[in-house]
């Protein structure tokens, strides 16, 4: 994946959903991005045809349905945020997160297994 696309704001909030489904039809893709109607189907037919064109996403067809899944991924947005907003130093980044006051104790037990856990799988990763 080429580091220097990146996708626009509404272009971000379909990834999203694209996220969320993995692969989809425009169709099931239309429906969660616009539950309430927001947006007509062919604004989400044509956002996805600009974002696979820019490597974004992903198209195969099946007869005359057309499948999207992500290529641009949670984890390439959040590098990039990490880079541009903390020059790419994740230390700082997470002591930002945890000194956030949305962050009660229950959520930061949380994290400390998640990260536990993440630990084990890289060390196993990286055969230590």
């Amino acid at each position: 994946m080429n580091k220097s696309i990146v996708p626009s704001e509404r272009e971000l909030d379909l990834l999203k959903v694209l996220w969320e489904l993995g692969e989809g039809k425009v169709r099931d893709i239309h429906t969660a991005f616009c539950p309430n109607g927001e947006c007509a189907f062919t604004t989400v037919q044509t956002l996805l045809r600009i974002m696979c064109t820019k490597g974004l996403v992903e198209k195969r067809s099946e007869g005359r349905t057309d499948f999207y899944r992500p290529i641009y991924t949670l984890e390439n947005a959040t590098n990039r945020f990490i880079d541009k907003v903390f020059d790419g130093a994740r230390d700082k980044f997470v002591l930002s997160m945890l000194s956030s006051e949305k962050v009660s104790a229950e959520e930061m037990r949380t994290l400390e297994k998640m990260i536990a856990k993440a630990r084990k799988s890289k060390e196993k990763e990286e055969g230590k």
